[in-house]
């Protein structure tokens, strides 16, 4: 039996049929009739942020920190560009993410009607893909289309545009399982051949790597335990991307830590010098490779992705295999496992006798000070006054978001929300937001830059609001942290447009939204200080002075190859030789 009902009840019902307990958004005209229906029940809690891009961030750190796709609800034109950012943010890092737009009525489209915007146009290149739902009768169906869609092969965002009228008028309802979803089934099993080869490849690797992204963690539990079975059993060293950070624990025996750009001295030779490299759920994009023509030169390459595109798009490998990680990596443990789990175990062993000489650079090494916060014993500190805790991080994008990257340690999968592929500064109070929605009871922290922080301070209202204990801690260097170390390197000291100039006073900012604010620039009080901060039970923005001039290293200059690390305060005439020594 068909149920009838009116557009916006069609939405709401679909949503409560998809599982979705929380909506992050903004009202206007254009979506007014689906607010109404909001308002007429409780199953679905409703977020009101007081940015649209606030929206899509908090629904990433929602979908980030529980593994469902977020939801945005926002008006037409302003409202839906307003979300660009996000969507784009959620397609380049793989966040399930469902977008619902308001649009004006069917028959004003293309007359540049009041809040008028083509977002099925606009969103077209930073959605998976997107809907102009223009019958009622066909809004319950494209709805959990968008659910199948947004969450199967590769995850991503996408976007329902729902005209006026078509939320006011009656449609007939369509069930979640007689919706047409079976044009979208990508591929989750690896081919058994391509399988084989990459077992073949395991066995028998002298100096192999395992490099694992985000997609792992995309996978789900299986997959996470799949790479850290794989990793114990054949003791392989591993490295990971920014996104990918708590797949196999930090503190794990064959832990390298991050590699990249921004990655350790030892991961990132291990990933130069390798001769097998098992890539699971990571795309090789920029910051991980350096210039793609030197890297990882004689290692023989398996990638393990979803995503079709993603293979041999940067990057040549020898053995593609496409299909979901946790499928993948079941079937190769299987297959290894019953050909008698054989590893070249002599030659690995030589070979981390390597890595640990050069584990013994300590590159995240650096001179402490007594008279001033360095950025990296600030995030040393908050790392060990929060282990051990029911905790979630988040960040802002620039020099702060990769000290907490080599600083802090993450055990556990879906505890570090970050901007990766898009890099958006403004993104991590709002994820953490989204984090602390959907795990009232946890400590949330967004590690934050003063300048990035600023992009979204004003969903310090939103916090406020609702609530929500989220702890903003800011290392304020007064600066553009990222952007002046690139200029100091690369750009001959131009500082230009820089400096973080007439900043607020963060904890008046704090007090005037009801919230606690805390200042410190004292090393030897920075505990009592965070300890204070962590104790507070509501919004708290820490605002941490520390050195203006820190740089982030190590650092592989952009363009450069893994083997061409800046590393302490060298200089950008320093790199490290083929031997590992700096040359000066």
């Amino acid at each position: 039996m068909t149920r009838r009902m009116t557009g916006a009840q069609i939405v709401v019902q679909a949503l409560k049929d998809q599982g979705v307990d929380t909506v992050f958004g903004y009202p206007g005209g254009a979506v007014l009739p689906i607010y109404d229906e909001i308002f007429k029940q409780n199953d679905i809690r409703h977020i009101l942020v007081r940015h649209e891009q606030g929206a899509t961030h908090a629904a990433e750190g929602y979908a980030r920190s529980t593994g469902k796709p977020g939801v945005v609800l926002v008006t037409s034109g302003p409202g839906a560009t307003n979300a660009v950012t996000g969507m784009t943010d959620a397609l380049m890092d793989s966040i399930p993410m469902i977008v619902l737009t308001g649009q004006v009525p069917t028959f004003m489209i293309g007359n540049d009607a009041f809040q008028e915007a083509d977002t099925v146009g606009i969103t077209r290149p930073c959605t998976k893909h997107n809907w102009l739902v223009k019958d009622t009768d066909t809004l319950g169906s494209t709805i959990h289309q968008a659910f199948h869609v947004a969450t199967n092969g590769r995850p991503g965002p996408v976007l329902v545009d729902i005209p006026k009228d078509v939320q006011f008028a009656n449609g007939e309802y369509t069930k979640p399982e007689d919706a047409p979803v079976a044009h979208y089934r990508p591929a989750t099993a690896g081919h058994p051949d391509a399988i084989l080869a990459a077992v073949d490849a395991l066995e028998t690797a002298k100096r192999p790597v395992i490099y694992s992204g985000g997609g792992v963690i995309n996978s789900g539990p299986t997959a996470t335990a799949a790479l850290r079975d794989l990793v114990n059993e054949t003791k392989f060293p591993i490295t990971s991307t920014l996104m990918g950070l708590g797949a196999y624990p930090a503190s794990g025996d064959h832990w390298l830590g991050m590699l990249g750009m921004h990655g350790t001295y030892e991961a990132n030779w291990a990933m130069h010098d390798c001769d097998y490299m098992l890539c699971i759920g990571a795309r090789f994009d920029d910051r991980i490779t350096g210039r793609t023509d030197a890297f990882s030169p004689r290692s023989f390459k398996v990638h393990i992705d979803i995503d079709p595109s993603s293979i041999n798009k940067n990057i040549h490998v020898n053995v593609p295999i496409i299909g979901d990680v946790a499928s993948v990596l079941t079937d190769m443990l299987k297959l290894w496992k019953a050909r008698g789990s054989k590893t070249n175990s002599a030659e690995v062993q030589r070979w981390w006798q390597t890595i640990e000489v050069w584990k013994d650079r300590k590159c995240l090494s650096y001179k402490n000070s007594s008279s001033v916060i360095k950025p990296q014993y600030a995030l040393q500190r908050l790392e060990a006054l929060t282990t051990g805790r029911d905790r979630y991080i988040t960040t802002e994008v620039g020099q702060h978001q990769m000290w907490a990257a080599q600083y802090m340690g993450f055990d556990e999968p879906n505890r570090w929300m970050t901007s990766g592929g898009l890099g958006t500064m403004g993104y991590g109070f709002p994820a953490s937001i989204g984090v602390q929605i959907a795990h009232p009871e946890a400590l949330v922290i967004n590690v934050a830059g003063e300048a990035s922080w600023l992009m979204n301070m004003q969903e310090m209202g939103t916090a406020m609001q609702y609530r929500l204990p989220v702890k903003q801690f800011i290392l304020n260097n007064e600066r553009l942290g990222m952007v002046r170390q690139w200029q100091e390197l690369l750009h001959g000291e131009r500082y230009s447009s820089s400096w973080s100039e007439s900043l607020p006073d963060f904890v008046k900012l704090a007090e005037a939204f009801g919230a606690k604010g805390i200042q410190c620039s004292d090393p030897a009080k920075l505990d009592d200080a965070i300890i204070e901060m962590l104790e507070h039970d509501g919004p708290v923005l820490f605002d941490c002075l520390v050195e203006k001039h820190e740089n982030c290293f190590p650092m592989i200059p952009s363009g450069k190859a893994h083997n061409e690390m800046l590393l302490g305060d060298a200089s950008t005439s320093d790199a490290i030789d083929s031997d590992g020594a700096v040359l000066v």
